[in-house]
């Protein structure tokens, strides 16, 4: 790879210009997890969860191209480390999908209603980033590492499915994600484009471009930011990553590394990040296609319960997403390419969470009428 060190300024605009496609389609396609939980659960309408499961597949085959064709390496992001905290990614996991559903929408989701004009998502985006902040580097994250990142199992390597499929049967590398990429996102994207609903314009566009745009994040911080001798350390580095590691779309830590900056602007030492310029991008790109279809207009809370739910939910996000490290997004595409095994118990922990906090919430709905 190239050694000449970019300017992470550089990497921040190409990180927002992705946020701005990736805000911007998602608005247009009503891009959303929970709203995909939902559907799916309560009228049956499986339109979205194929969306969603169509950007896994675009992301998880794009990666794998990138990895195989030398341009990046998947294992130098937080995602394979060889140790499995199952623990942290399952409780974790269930409590994000608790909180957006309390919330209305996970991350993105929230930035996406942001650039509409959604005050509620406002709130959800100060008391996310709060706990996030919290339970990185504070009070939460005492009792997380205590409690929660302490039990785990030590594979001895690398926990992407490929590598633990090569060690266990001696498939050269190589030929390990060729074949776990073929199994998980040929049958990712067999069931995203299975029905013929799922040919509609609105499914393609949102998986396709949603899934690109998580192999394009993948691009600019794992190749385009990438020196192997950075002439300060004379390590390799990643530039203008928060993690110093190679990354693409998530949406948890990036929200209280947003708020940092915002605090500490003066600190020179303080930049926008590839996470924090991903951030402002979405919200950009989504407000865009508002502008221009006319369908911006502010929205509050009804009442002091929606309010408490939203702010509930926004703290079990902030909480839940960085325990788990990352959120639908985060974990559900971006994590998922990189076909680690800690990214799939995040997923289906995620979904499960969200799945019984609508039942809980529809039998106390029933309860109370």
């Amino acid at each position: 790879m190239d050694d000449h060190l970019i300017a992470s300024t550089t990497i921040a605009w190409l990180a927002f210009a992705l946020g701005v496609i990736f805000g911007f389609v998602g608005n247009k396609t009503n891009f959303c997890t929970l709203g995909a939980i939902s559907d799916a659960m309560n009228i049956g309408d499986w339109g979205r969860m194929r969306m969603w499961a169509l950007a896994m597949a675009v992301a998880i085959v794009g990666a794998t191209a990138l990895q195989l064709g030398g341009l990046i390496d998947l294992h130098k992001s937080i995602y394979t480390g060889p140790r499995l905290l199952w623990l942290s990614h399952i409780v974790g996991g269930l409590l994000f999908g608790a909180g957006m559903t309390l919330a209305s929408g996970c991350g993105s989701k929230s930035l996406i209603r942001i650039g509409t004009g959604n005050l509620k998502s406002l709130v959800v985006f100060v008391f996310l980033g709060i706990a996030a902040y919290m339970t990185l580097r504070g009070l939460f994250g005492t009792w997380r590492v205590a409690a929660l990142d302490s039990v785990g199992i030590d594979l001895g390597s690398t926990q992407d499915i490929p590598a633990i499929l090569s060690r266990q049967t001696g498939l050269a590398a190589d030929i390990a994600i060729m074949i776990t990429t073929a199994i998980v996102g040929g049958g990712l994207g067999l069931f995203a484009l299975a029905s013929r609903d799922a040919w509609r314009s609105d499914i393609l566009i949102g998986g396709l471009v949603i899934g690109a745009v998580v192999v394009a994040g993948w691009y600019v911080s794992g190749h385009v930011g990438f020196v192997a001798e950075h002439p300060d350390t004379l390590e390799e580095a990643f530039i203008g990553t928060n993690s110093g590691r190679m990354e693409t779309f998530t949406f948890v830590a990036p929200y209280a590394f947003s708020l940092e900056l915002l605090m500490f602007w003066s600190d020179t030492s303080k930049i926008v990040t590839f996470g924090i310029a991903a951030v402002l991008g979405v919200t950009a790109g989504s407000a865009l296609y508002a502008l221009l279809t006319r369908s911006f207009r502010l929205e509050s809370f009804r009442d002091a319960n929606d309010l408490l739910r939203h702010l509930s939910g926004a703290i079990m996000m902030g909480f839940g997403g960085v325990t788990a490290l990352g959120c639908t997004i985060g974990q559900g595409i971006s994590g998922v390419s990189t076909l680690a095994l800690g990214s799939l118990i995040t997923t289906a922990a995620i979904i499960a969470g969200s799945a019984l906090t609508m039942k809980i919430e529809y039998w106390k709905l029933m309860r109370e009428g």
